[in-house]
């Protein structure tokens, strides 16, 4: 069993709580993004984000890799995004994990702010695809490691 640390230094258990969500099996370019749009939100703001990008109300702004991605529009001034439902569910579930150790610390859950969210990539399950003529292209599949610390 592989022992994991997380990526935030000067962790303070008095101040700060965190959870993580470990070889999760979404997207690593939207785990990313998300986890990007979530950063310094309170975490009643960015459940009720992902509640929207759930309900595909509201996009999470594409800004590293855009090329092939649809402009939406939005109130904020970026014009590439998408929808990512299943990471948003994801991240939405790790944030209500971390809502409940504020809770369990006896923290003030209104206040607190996502001070570090990442996404890693994790380890590929191998996979190919039947092609023509009996050959194969190799198709994998990327997990994802996302962890949170609010404050």
């Amino acid at each position: 069993m592989p022992t994991y640390r997380y990526s935030f230094q000067n962790y303070n258990p008095i101040v700060h709580v965190r959870a993580s969500a470990r070889e999760i099996n979404v997207s690593p370019k939207a785990a990313r993004e998300v986890c990007k749009s979530i950063h310094g939100r309170k975490l009643t703001n960015a459940l009720t984000f992902l509640e929207d990008v759930i309900n595909l109300k509201r996009p999470v702004h594409f800004r590293r890799h855009k090329k092939e991605v649809a402009h939406r529009t939005s109130t904020e001034k970026f014009h590439a995004g998408k929808f990512p439902v299943k990471t948003a569910q994801h991240i939405s579930n790790l944030i209500n994990e971390v809502e409940s150790n504020a809770d369990f610390k006896g923290l003030d859950t209104k206040n607190i702010r996502i001070i570090h969210a990442a996404a890693h990539r994790a380890r590929k399950i191998p996979g190919f695809k039947p092609r023509a003529q009996g050959r194969s292209t190799p198709f994998n599949h990327e997990l994802v490691h996302v962890e949170i610390v609010a404050g």
